[in-house]
């Protein structure tokens, strides 16, 4: 690459990377307190994929997406999964329609699917059958109605929320649909300060309002952008240790992996943490990622794609405090080396 693309590259960086800068700030009048979960959705539609919000009710998911929706300008849509939800209310159907001159044919109409950011609420209330509308959606960005093949267009994002608490009348996510999600996203309770903060801004007469600031076109170009973005060859093998260390048939797991550690990670994890460390440091205003970076994506890229064994289930194991354990031994193994 030349020295004149360099410095094209890195103009068009900085200049995506001041907008993300004025998209979070519009995004956290609405959102209070939660930058960790603002960065981490943001990440998502920067690497044009997919997150899951798992928390408990009423910590502002919603609202989340709905001020992601106006900020990045998608247009958004809303499905509320229950048990009695059908595929065909999310993919939408054919029906049969009568001219003026009798003559019958067939029309599609559109379920909520076809937008460019769906919200899908409580998405484990509803059945295995309907929860795989969504797969091929989520992989190909298209489904198939009727046996013909119909694009969602681009860009296309599933934000997906699910109350960690509630079993009774709810599926688990099967392991495939699980590993289409770029990052899980914890939402916890805010703290004291935060909590106020929210108090105060949205018991009044009037709250703030979110603004848009990008377009679904600067969105595409910007995810363009970030995977121009340089990586350099540690993080590369950073990324690729730590992946392989979260397997517990690998020979450079830890004994504690081993023991831990039911199924790990596949090569999807990998691409993620490629991703997502690089949107990370363009939200914080670099032009490349750093060790840093992998050690702070490292849960939300990998807590949905491992299991614990029985037997760690059993002694309360923490999955989250084992991923944070093993970045730490592999960024540390690779500084020395």
């Amino acid at each position: 690459m030349t020295d004149t693309a360099d410095d094209d590259l890195v103009a068009r960086i900085e200049a995506v990377e001041e907008k993300l800068a004025e998209a979070r700030t519009s995004i956290e009048r609405r959102f209070i307190g939660q930058e960790r979960v603002v960065e981490l959705t943001l990440s998502a539609l920067l690497c044009g994929g997919h997150g899951l919000l798992i928390g408990l009710p009423g910590l502002g998911k919603t609202r989340l997406v709905e001020a992601l929706s106006t900020v990045m300008g998608l247009n958004g849509n809303r499905i509320q999964f229950t048990p009695d939800l059908m595929p065909a209310d999310i993919l939408g159907s054919e029906v049969l329609e009568t001219s003026a001159d009798g003559s019958r044919s067939f029309r599609f109409l559109q379920g909520p699917i076809f937008c460019q950011l769906l919200m899908a609420d409580e998405i484990n209330r509803a059945s295995p059958r309907t929860q795989s509308a969504l797969l091929q959606a989520m992989q190909e960005r298209q489904v198939t109605v009727a046996g013909e093949d119909r694009d969602l267009g681009r860009p296309f994002h599933v934000l997906a929320t699910q109350n960690p608490i509630e079993q009774e009348g709810t599926y688990p996510l099967p392991e495939a649909q699980l590993d289409r999600f770029l990052v899980q996203i914890d939402v916890e309770y805010p703290d004291r300060d935060t909590e106020r903060s929210i108090l105060l801004a949205t018991t009044g007469v009037e709250e703030d309002e979110a603004h848009q600031v990008l377009t679904a076109e600067e969105l595409l170009a910007a995810q363009t952008l970030l995977r121009r973005m340089p990586i350099g060859e540690s993080i590369v093998e950073q990324i690729l240790d730590l992946v392989r260390a979260c397997r517990p048939e690998d020979p450079s797991a830890a004994q504690r992996v081993r023991d831990t550690v039911n199924w790990g990670p596949g090569p999807r994890a990998a691409q993620a943490l490629m991703m997502t460390v690089r949107a990370r440091a363009m939200l914080h205003g670099r032009l490349a990622p750093s060790t840093e970076d992998v050690i702070a994506m490292a849960r939300p890229v990998l807590s949905h794609r491992m299991g614990l064994n029985f037997a760690a289930r059993a002694r309360g194991d923490s999955l989250a405090a084992l991923i944070d354990e093993t970045a730490a031994a592999v960024t540390r193994t690779e500084a020395a080396a």
